[in-house]
């Protein structure tokens, strides 16, 4: 599956997840039910996968933890807050460069219509 299938897959889980829930719940409802609604349609769903720092040659757990890995090649950023911020961008692009991956999606249900919340972020390597 290339990576606009499976983003557009996301995307559609996620719409259809915030549909039955709305929004006002905490982050880790939104990741739980998501990552359901992956599975169900036959994707491999990765939750808080550990993302190490390499830092002079030597993998160093920094405490970092991706919300979603799906298919080995989509990070998957939640959030349910008021506004998305620059830095929770940067955060997502900074673990695209840690992990190697392409595609990022930082989706933010504390938005009324989820399309406003979605924010595609793609690192070129």
């Amino acid at each position: 599956m290339e990576l606009n299938q499976i983003s557009g897959q996301i995307v559609d889980a996620a719409m259809k997840v915030h549909t039955a829930l709305g929004p006002g719940l905490l982050e880790s409802a939104y990741e739980v039910c998501l990552a359901h609604e992956l599975r169900k349609r036959g994707l491999k769903v990765l939750t808080q996968v550990t993302l190490p720092v390499v830092y002079d040659g030597v993998k160093i757990d920094a405490g970092y933890r991706l919300d979603l890995l799906v298919e080995d090649a989509v990070i998957v950023e939640l959030k349910a807050v008021a506004n998305v911020l620059p830095i929770h961008e940067a955060q997502l692009l900074s673990y695209l460069k840690l992990s190697g991956c392409k595609l990022g999606l930082l989706i933010n249900f504390h938005v009324l219509h989820l399309k406003d919340g979605i924010k595609r972020i793609v690192h070129r390597l």
